[in-house]
């Protein structure tokens, strides 16, 4: 088994998500590789929970936070679809900006809510896989987060 929690791993990644898009608007909009970098990790992210997290919390008896995280999983995909059309631009720093709110709310319910519950819920076997898709999964080509249509 893993020597970090699955809740401070994925906070780590939060924390690395965050950094990358940070990176890009504090550069005006003129270093795009850290937050293509930070969307890619951010897609993933989204896909690791909704396939290997959501599903044993929700059966766990949490399923109310669930449905809001994948509610608010469609709104970040959105507008992580709208900053990779407006790169470059004075609309895409914008963007950038409001998915950082976004993210912030976000997280300050998951973090709280979800995480510290993960390593408890979870079956050892489910949670190795989980730390195991962390370390080096990859999101499959095409996948879109549920929420993403609504």
């Amino acid at each position: 088994m893993a020597s970090e929690t699955l809740a401070a791993a994925l906070e780590r990644e939060h924390r690395e998500i965050d950094a990358g898009i940070e990176a890009f608007t504090a550069s005006g909009g003129q270093e795009t590789g850290p937050l293509k970098r930070a969307l890619d990790a951010l897609r993933r992210h989204i896909y690791l929970e909704e396939e290997f997290l959501f599903p044993p919390l929700r059966d766990g008896g949490l399923m109310a936070p669930v449905f809001v995280m994948l509610r608010e999983h469609g709104e970040i995909w959105r507008a992580m679809d709208r900053l990779e059309g407006e790169l470059g631009g004075e609309a895409g720093q914008a963007t950038a900006r409001e998915l950082l709110a976004i993210l912030e709310r976000h997280n300050s319910k998951e973090e709280p809510i979800l995480y510290p519950q993960a390593d408890a819920v979870l079956t050892p076997e489910a949670a190795e896989r989980l730390h195991g898709f962390i370390a080096s999964g990859r999101t499959p080509e095409g996948w879109v987060c549920q929420g993403a249509g609504a």
